[in-house]
């Protein structure tokens, strides 16, 4: 019994002692507290590194860019021991990358120009645009000075000519080397205008923001801007910029009680010269001051009305034509008469030649004369080969072909080299493809294009292919009257553009699209 009991005791003390806390043991206390000071330690190392990382991306992103190199090593602290770890070269470079990737898309978002500045918030097109980037401002900012300019300056042109003229040396260079390594067929297509159909696309009228009142009697382009000038008989004249789609309106001036009988830019583009149908009294438009000065009397001059004019290519002088026969040369700086010369019956067109030196005129008689400037001296007179009365008369840029149109329609096409030089030219080819008066003629740029037309019929509107001397077939359109009657016509410069005005007070708007430039 004594036994048993002794037994059960020392189980009981056994219990106890399993029961006990293990705290009571000093070394194993201060072993476990150890060991949570240094899992503090590693928690606190932690979130040094990851502030650390923090501030680095925020001197990165604004301005200690210069630093990143000094930053890229990190040290990180492990529960079990204390050792650095550096980035290898790679890692640095990534990281690198990464953080430049950042900048660039936080400086485009941020780094934007406040377009609701009152210097600035002129240039916006939309409440939209309070934000806009440095480029896109500077291309709005180019977009306004040309069309203000009314296209791009000379100087400007002149530069990237240059510049382009430089690229394309090198490019012809590095062609012609490789052209001499290999052989082949190297005949090229022409440049020339092929005849049969025209490709050309109707635009957008050119003075569809401000159509005429009444009939148009003028359109030209600008001989150096994009830019045409429209003329009628609702007393106004109006310039707008050419694009081909909207054709926006520059500026209109209104000439009171004077219907525009004729309107013409001068040779330099400064200046817009008007006459009326009522009196001598013509006006002078001033481009770059927008002043508009009235000439009421030009010395010399002893006529009772000026219809039509020409101006001379060197820009010196105005042919104004006068009744019984007179031409009378006045100079634009003094803006008198110097000479006056007289021809047989009345006076029906008249024309200068590329230099300046020569006039072409013909008269209602069915005659041509040819003058010379200097001497105000007839140098030739022969009769336009059928004409009973005569109506027009036209001269190509390069000196090659003359036209004179005739009451019956028939447009005769001479060679200018044999009129001055035979006694009796015969025209080159007569065209016969109006039935009515040929009342306007005018050759494009490159003497490839005839355009004719008529004010006495619908449709009566040609375009002849020089020096096929053929009509192009697919123009106009007969499916429905556009052109009506055809009061003006006018190439562009570079003969990118045909417009013709009408009876209904619209300048039509062509676009030929074998020539590249305006």
């Amino acid at each position: 019994v004594l036994t048993m009991a002794s037994s059960e005791s020392s189980v009981r003390k056994q219990r106890k002692a399993a029961k006990r806390p293990l705290s009571e043991d000093p070394d194993r206390s201060a072993a476990e507290e150890r060991g949570q000071q240094q899992r503090h330690q590693v928690l606190c190392a932690t979130l040094r590194g990851e502030d650390a990382s923090v501030r680095l991306l925020e001197e990165l992103l604004f301005g200690a860019e210069e630093r990143l190199a000094e930053r890229l090593t990190v040290r990180l602290t492990t529960t079990h021991s204390l050792t650095t770890l550096s980035l290898s070269a790679s890692t640095s470079h990534n990281l690198t990358a990464f953080l430049s990737v950042c900048l660039s898309l936080i400086l485009l978002i941020f780094l934007r120009i406040d377009m609701t500045h009152r210097f600035r918030r002129d240039f916006k097109k939309s409440e939209a645009e309070n934000k806009m980037t440095k480029q896109r401002l500077q291309q709005r900012l180019k977009e306004q000075f040309q069309k203000a300019m009314g296209g791009t300056p000379s100087w400007a042109e002149a530069t990237a000519k240059r510049s382009m003229k430089k690229e394309h040396e090198s490019e012809d260079e590095d062609e012609s080397e490789d052209l001499l390594r290999r052989t082949g067929n190297f005949i090229g297509s022409s440049n020339s205008l092929p005849k049969g159909i025209i490709k050309m696309k109707k635009c957008v009228n050119a003075n569809s923001e401000c159509p005429g009142g009444d009939q148009l009697t003028s359109v030209q382009f600008h001989p150096s801007a994009q830019i045409v000038m429209t003329a009628g008989l609702d007393h106004s004249v109006s310039l707008f910029q050419v694009d081909g789609k909207s054709n926006p309106k520059i500026q209109t001036i209104h000439l009171e009680n004077f219907p525009v009988s004729k309107a013409s830019f001068s040779a330099d583009g400064e200046h817009i010269v008007a006459t009326g149908l009522r009196n001598k009294l013509f006006y002078i438009y001033d481009m770059m001051e927008g002043r508009v000065l009235p000439v009421s009397s030009v010395r010399g001059l002893n006529e009772q009305w000026v219809l039509d004019f020409q101006v001379s290519p060197d820009g010196k002088y105005l042919l104004l034509s006068g009744s019984s026969g007179y031409l009378h040369l006045m100079t634009t700086k003094t803006r008198e008469v110097i000479r006056s010369m007289k021809m047989n019956g009345s006076v029906c067109a008249a024309a200068f030649t590329t230099d300046s030196s020569q006039i072409f005129a013909n008269s209602q008689e069915g005659e041509v004369f040819i003058w010379d400037v200097q001497s105000s001296k007839c140098l030739k007179k022969f009769p336009d080969d059928g004409c009973v009365r005569g109506t027009s008369l036209a001269l190509s840029r390069d000196g090659l072909y003359l036209a004179c149109g005739s009451q019956s329609g028939v447009v005769n096409i001479y060679s200018q080299q044999d009129c001055l030089q035979k006694l009796e030219p015969r025209p080159l080819k007569a065209i016969m493809n109006l039935v009515t008066a040929a009342s306007s003629l005018c050759f494009n740029s490159t003497s490839e294009i005839l355009a004719i037309g008529s004010r006495a019929d619908d449709e009566a509107n040609r375009l002849v292919h020089l020096p096929s001397f053929t009509v192009f077939s697919n123009f106009p359109q007969f499916q429905k009257k556009t052109i009506f009657q055809t009061c003006c016509l006018d190439f562009s410069p570079r003969s990118g553009f045909y417009s013709v005005a009408n009876n209904k007070g619209h300048a039509l708007l062509f676009r030929l699209l074998h020539y590249s430039d305006f």
